[in-house]
Parts: structure tokens; sequence; C-alpha cells
């Protein structure tokens, strides 16, 4: 969330920055006017206890007098003082909970670079990367390959589990593990340090970096124990450093996170979204940078082209656009996709998102760092390296040959004990 500061000495940038977006002030008028009550209340409970901490010595002065019925007066004030600072105390502390739950639902402060769009189709072309694969032959889904090759059993996934599961078999599971070390060893390479985190959360951290509100319909809940299952494991890697002062030393704090990650994925989805594309379990390989402020944004910089240096040495065609104002979450400044080229659809589709945090989810988390005037907050910043289920996708399709079969990535082939062919599985 902002920092109260911000709506006590920037509210005209936020409620700039909710112009873009297209959002009404209302929420940043009610978080001032809640933050104003709460400070008077503040004030008048620091009056009242001043007030009786100069009756109790008007006590101690009338006891020693041997003036009982002025000791009685004091007494009787000391006590309807204490009643109420009680009652300040609970107002202002009810006053900070409405204040603060409103404020968790204020979106961050968009990059000045940010295009400015309604939705998806506002988002601005960054970069092209790649060869578009040409076919003498017409193009398969990622839905026939799998079905040709006997790569994946959706329905017996299902009967045990529900839809949006699957089983993946044979070769193309030998490719999924083959990725994911890869891209492990990428990451390791450029100083990141490889982390597997828990696979469930409880609520106070999942608060502390995404707007439940807004997230909580894609997740999986599991009870009685109040946990939820992580969608992605950017979520507890920043979420570690919870309520925690880091040694500035340490900064920046690079991680490699695997995990598998659960999302419910409600609401319709396209043909081209059936199979493996969008599903309800997959694993995913993420970076995560815990910044100073003054160096996130070359961070960001950095995370990107760690994700095209990647994406270019599986020789994908792909592009990186820019996310407009309409098409941003809650949680990030600015943000990166990448989209792969898929044939069989034809057409461009997410397989990254790279975002700076700004200072967003620390403000939540109450992570900071030290420095010589006092604690400061960090900035976060997190991007896919590889989801391997949509790259597993990109790969079939783009690398498919006429009799169905799949060539594999050349840096992918040492993986695989240097073969390269996907070959179909027996059953």
């Amino acid at each position: 969330m902002l920092d109260i500061s911000d709506f006590r000495d920037n509210a005209n940038v936020i409620k700039a920055d909710h112009d873009k977006r297209g959002l009404p002030h209302d929420n940043i008028d009610e978080v001032i006017r809640l933050d104003e009550e709460w400070r008077k209340a503040v004030y008048e409970q620091s009056l009242a206890r001043k007030e009786r901490n100069d009756t109790a010595k008007l006590i101690s002065e009338a006891k020693k007098s041997g003036n009982n019925d002025e000791m009685q007066k004091l007494l009787s004030n000391v006590k309807s003082l204490g009643n109420k600072i009680d009652e300040l105390d609970k107002f202002a502390n009810e006053l900070k909970e409405s204040r603060d739950m409103i404020r968790m639902s204020i979106p961050n402060v968009l990059h000045d670079d940010v295009p400015v769009g309604d939705d998806d189709e506002g988002n601005t072309l960054h970069s092209e990367h790649g060869n578009k694969p040409s076919f003498s032959f017409e193009p398969r889904t990622h839905n026939d390959l799998l079905e040709m090759n006997n790569w994946a059993d959706l329905p017996r996934a299902a009967k045990i589990t529900g839809s949006r599961f699957y089983f993946l078999k044979g070769d193309l599971a030998r490719l999924e593990m083959a990725l994911q070390s890869y891209s492990v060893d990428f990451m390791t390479k450029k100083n990141f340090t490889l982390m597997h985190p828990p696979t469930m959360m409880n609520r106070k951290a999942y608060e502390g970096v995404t707007d439940l509100t807004d997230f909580e319909t894609v997740m999986y809940g599991v009870e009685p124990d109040g946990y939820y299952m992580i969608a992605t494991s950017e979520h507890p890697l920043t979420a570690m450093f919870m309520d925690e002062i880091i040694e500035p030393s340490l900064l920046p704090i690079k991680l490699v996170g695997v995990s598998p990650c659960f999302r419910r994925e409600v609401g319709a989805h396209g043909q081209s979204d059936k199979g493996i594309w969008r599903v309800h379990q997959f694993t995913k390989i993420e970076q995560i940078i815990i910044s100073l402020p003054e160096k996130s944004w070359e961070h960001h910089e950095d995370m990107l082209q760690n994700c095209i240096d990647l994406w270019n040495s599986l020789d994908i065609h792909y592009r990186v656009v820019n996310i407009c104002t309409g098409d941003m979450g809650t949680v990030a400044s600015k943000k990166y996709d990448l989209e792969a080229w898929l044939p069989g659809p034809n057409e461009f589709k997410e397989i990254v998102s790279c975002s700076n945090c700004t200072d967003y989810q620390a403000n939540r988390l109450k992570m900071r760092y030290r420095t010589p005037e006092g604690n400061s907050t960090v900035h976060t910043l997190n991007s896919t390296a590889v989801a391997t289920s949509r790259a597993l996708v990109a790969i079939m399709e783009q690398n498919q040959l006429e009799d169905g079969r799949i060539k594999i990535p050349d840096v992918l082939q040492p993986y695989m004990n240097g073969q390269k062919i996907l070959e179909a599985a027996p059953f």
C-alpha cells in the first residue's frame, strides 16, 4: 500500500494517478479524512495523558499536606481521565483500522512511462525478438500435438481431481524437467540464489503481497487452517522478510524460486486456453529482487533483460509489451509482459510478467532497511523467468514437425541426454 505520508503530502499525485486509471477520488479523500480524525484523536489522547500525569503529581502533594478532600477530588479526576484515554484509544484504533483498510485497496502510483489505455489493446510494443516460424504445412495447436503424441492426459486427471488438471507424460514430462533445470542454472549464473518456498501462506502474509479482495477469487484456500495455496513463488519469497529490518549490505537480495503454483482460473476462456495453457496447477521459475529504492528501476530493466536473454536462448519468437493503465493491477508501478507467438491459434499470448512494485508491498509487509537517518522501506520486484506449461506450449507450437514430433531447443538438449526430437508416449 502507499505510505500514509503520500496521502498527507502528495495527495495530488495519487489523485492524478487515479485520473490516469479512470478511478474516482472518493477513497483517497476518505483516507485523508480518517487520517485527520485519527491524528486529532491521538493528539487529544496525549493531552489527556499529560493532564493525568500532572494530576497524579497534585495527588501526591495533597496527600503530603493532608488535604483529603482535594485528594479525593483529584483521584476522581484521574479516573475520569483514564476513562477518556481508553475511549480515545479505542476510537483512534477504529479510525486507523478503517483508514488502513481503505488505504490497502488504493493501487500503486504508476510510473510516468506507463501508457494510458482502457484495456490490453492499449499496451504498447517495447521490442520483438526471434524469427517468426514458417511451415510448409498447416501448423497444429498444442492441443492437437498433445493428443497425437499422448503427452498429456486431461480426462484421467479430471476424473481424480477436476477440470484443468493434467498428467504430463513421456518426453514432454522430461522436457518440463529440463526447462526447470536449465532456467535455474541460467538464473544462478546471474547471481540469483535458488529457493524452494512453502506452497502455503497465511492470510496476514498474503495480504502483504497482494490485494486479496481482488486476488482471492483465483486462489485455493486450505480449511480449517486458514492457509492459501500459493499462486506464484513471488508471494512467499517477497513475504519471507515481513516485519524485518534488512541490513543495507545485503541489498540487493536476488532470489530465483521454483515452486508449484495453484490458481482457480475462474471465468470463461477461449479455445487456445485449453490443453495445458491455462491450468489450475503448474510449475514456475520466478525472479525476485529486494532493492534499495534508488536502484529499483535499474533492477527492473535488468530483470527484463534476464527474461529476454533466457527466451532468446530458447530460440522462441516473442514480443515485449509495456502494460497500459487499464490492464495494470493494483500492486505494480510498471509492468512488462513477454508474449510468445503461437502458430496454431495465430496469436501472441503472455508467457512472462515483469513488475516493479516499488514500496507498495514493502509498506504492507513492514519490510525496511537501516539508514543513518532511520529505517526506510525497500522496493520489491518480481518477474517470471519460465512458467513451464506455457513454455512447453510455445516450444511445441513453434518447433513442430510435419509428423507431429517436436524439435528440442538446442540449449535443452544437454538436459535431455543429447536427445534432439520429442517422441510420442506409448499410451
